[in-house]
């Protein structure tokens, strides 16, 4: 069994059509966000039934697949039985399933993790089938991570920050027996992970994620938990990680971009540390690889300008395998069954919602295991975006994803609303809309997703282009993108709004000072206000990950360069309506960011709406609650960036 740790990225969220007006969820705190009517529930109830199913692991005995889906409150584990088959929920919990996994070899029981209100301190629990019984496994405090079987499915690795709330150490355990649990090795940092076990079980690698740009892999021994750095330090920083054992345990397999822009497959022979590159041809980023049982073949996917390429390649050659041919879109998710020749993954694209594929490498036969709902939506007809290159202020070629409402629906210059993702070291993809559908076949807003630098997929150098000092030249970017608006002759400059999530929320509120007449509104979604405070206040074990990238606020320079560049310190630009929407359980960007952001607003006379979920964390994962901010944000727009 492969790693069971598979977050379900493109997870969407259902909501049941009714003819009264949307109820206000009970944990929430609504604060100048009026009444929903019912005519605007009802219009965009169908664009709120999207499903989705995510890969989430095979059966090592049976040709069957655990999924993650959504068919009331929450995510949760559903079985898949053949290609096309239903559906069987098996596990009911009040907080969503994050991912799960069946017990390699023997399937005797099932371990999943779940953390509660969106606080992110994942716990791990065993499921047993037969009987339905749900056993906690880890200590119902700490944040416990990454956990990884042995290939026998005797026990299973992970990180916790048990000890002391800052560090993850690594802690092994047989599932079977929840008391087996012990300490392997403490580490310094936040950022570690278990990659992967030996086959014999001597040995665990390690990943060290210390920022986007450096990494460190490290051999741990099972026994005595001493660790041993394979790759050391060369003339500039690297990053690494997604590292596999050989099955003869003198080799591994992980991605790098030592000595390159992009992170290509490697392999490295233990005894000797030397590197064998793998993918020194393919100019783009290997997200991901698995090695099949056998160890003869590997499965990778590239991300190529934001679209996902899956490939197959012989492990000990390098030569290409048969891939199956896909539409344009992105895989993701690739596991080996062990029979060693079904290949398993997610597959999503802007006409598809996430659903779970299987690729027989011996057939060459393509399946498709699930086929999620769509509210009764046609998606044949959604819009495909267009891949957009400026010029930014200092010659720099950025990119970005245009989805364009039917002109021959809506005629004329459309409103854009320009969303901006987090990270910052994330990167905006052509993946399925879902919801936002409604914005371009319901209101004839264009959808625009710019890829400013920083953001991932674009090279190491590239990647680096905002940090610390340079913070603010992302921000710049945006001009660039508003200028292509203003020459459009199918986009309206009068007429365009900017929203964000985490550091997409930064941006917004960036954007919101920085271009304000260029504006008519925005939304700041779990953002950052203020650069100091945030973090002052973010969660022990990822300050120091945070400071890498934004740099120290300990440091009087950088100190006074973070508190010049937060928005709250020029509120007094913010001159356009501003709706802020916020977790309290958030342990990233916490409440405080979005409190002080909104008073400093109120303070100075001026109105804003605010949504503030008390069950969540960074952004709204339970049905009711991300449905309501929806409908408010469709409301907003409405009002704000429409009229």
């Amino acid at each position: 069994m492969r790693n069971f740790v598979r977050p379900l990225t493109f997870l969407t969220i259902a909501l049941a059509a009714g003819p009264t007006r949307a109820e206000i969820p009970e944990n929430f705190l609504v604060e100048g966000v009026p009444e929903i009517p019912a005519a605007l529930k009802e219009s965009a109830s169908r664009y709120l039934e999207f499903r989705a199913a995510g890969f989430n692991g095979w059966h090592p005995k049976k040709r069957e697949m655990l999924v993650s889906t959504l068919f009331s409150d929450v995510a949760q584990l559903h079985e898949v039985r053949m290609p096309g088959g239903a559906r069987r929920q098996i596990t009911f919990t009040p907080e969503p399933v994050g991912d799960g996994g069946w017990q390699p070899k023997h399937g005797n029981y099932i371990v999943f993790s779940q953390d509660k209100g969106g606080g992110e301190f994942y716990q791990y629990y065993r499921l047993d089938p037969d009987t339905g019984i749900i056993t906690l496994l880890t200590d119902g405090q700490s944040r416990n991570k990454s956990a990884r079987f042995t290939r026998s499915g005797s026990r299973i690795a992970y990180t916790s920050t048990r000890r002391n709330g800052r560090d993850t150490d690594v802690y092994v355990m047989d599932p079977a027996n929840p008391k087996s649990d012990r300490l392997l090795c403490e580490l310094n940092g936040g950022g570690w992970g278990v990659a992967d076990w030996s086959d014999d079980e001597s040995k665990l690698v390690l990943v060290e994620s210390i920022s986007a740009n450096l990494g460190r892999l490290y051999l741990l021994d099972a026994k005595t938990g001493a660790k041993a750095l394979l790759n050391q330090d060369g003339p500039e920083p690297a990053a690494c990680g997604n590292a596999r054992f050989a099955r003869d345990g003198k080799r591994i397999y992980f991605t790098s971009d030592a000595g390159s822009e992009f992170q290509q497959l490697v392999q490295m022979d233990l005894k000797t540390r030397t590197i064998r590159p793998l993918t020194t041809g393919l100019a783009w980023n290997v997200e991901e690889f698995e090695l099949s049982p056998d160890g003869r073949k590997i499965a990778f996917i590239t991300n190529e300008d934001g679209v996902g390429k899956l490939h197959l390649i012989e492990a000990n050659s390098g030569k290409a395998l048969r891939t199956p041919r896909l539409p344009l879109g992105i895989p993701s998710g690739i596991t080996w069954h062990e029979n060693g020749r079904d290949l398993a993954f997610s597959f999503n694209s802007a006409r598809s919602t996430t659903d779970a594929y299987s690729f027989d490498t011996k057939t060459g036969k393509l399946e498709r295991w699930t086929e999620s709902e769509t509210g009764g939506l046609s998606t044949a007809n959604f819009v495909e975006p267009e891949l957009i290159k400026v010029k930014s202020f200092d010659g720099l070629q950025v990119s970005g994803f245009l989805y364009r409402p039917d002109a021959k629906i809506f005629p004329g210059r459309r409103p854009v609303v320009v969303i901006i993702h987090g990270g910052p070291e994330a990167q905006s993809r052509p993946i399925f809309q879902a919801r936002n559908n409604y914005y371009l076949n319901e209101l004839g807003v264009a959808l625009f997703y710019p890829n400013v630098r920083g953001s991932d997929g674009y090279g190491k150098t590239f990647l680096k282009l905002d940090n610390g000092f340079k913070r603010e030249d992302s921000v710049r970017d945006i001009a660039a993108f508003l200028d292509f608006i203003v020459a459009d002759a199918l986009l309206d400059e009068d007429r365009t709004a900017v929203m964000g999530g985490s550091y997409g929320g930064y941006m917004s509120l960036a954007c919101l000072v920085h271009y304000s007449g260029r504006l008519r509104c925005g939304v700041d979604i779990v953002g950052i206000s203020n650069f100091r405070t945030f973090l002052e206040n973010t969660q022990d074990y990822r300050r120091d990950l945070r400071r890498v990238e934004y740099g120290d606020e300990r440091d009087p320079a950088m100190r006074a360069h973070l508190e010049r560049i937060s928005p709250l310190n020029h509120v007094d630009k913010i001159r356009k309506p501003l709706f802020v929407v916020q977790g309290m359980n958030d342990p990233r960007v916490p409440v405080t960011e979005a409190e002080q952001m909104v008073k400093a607003i109120r303070d100075r006379g001026d109105s804003v709406w605010y949504l503030v979920a008390k069950d969540e964390g960074h952004g709204f994962r339970k049905k009711p609650n991300a449905d309501f901010q929806f409908l408010s944000t469709i409301l907003f727009f409405q009002e704000c960036l429409l009229k």
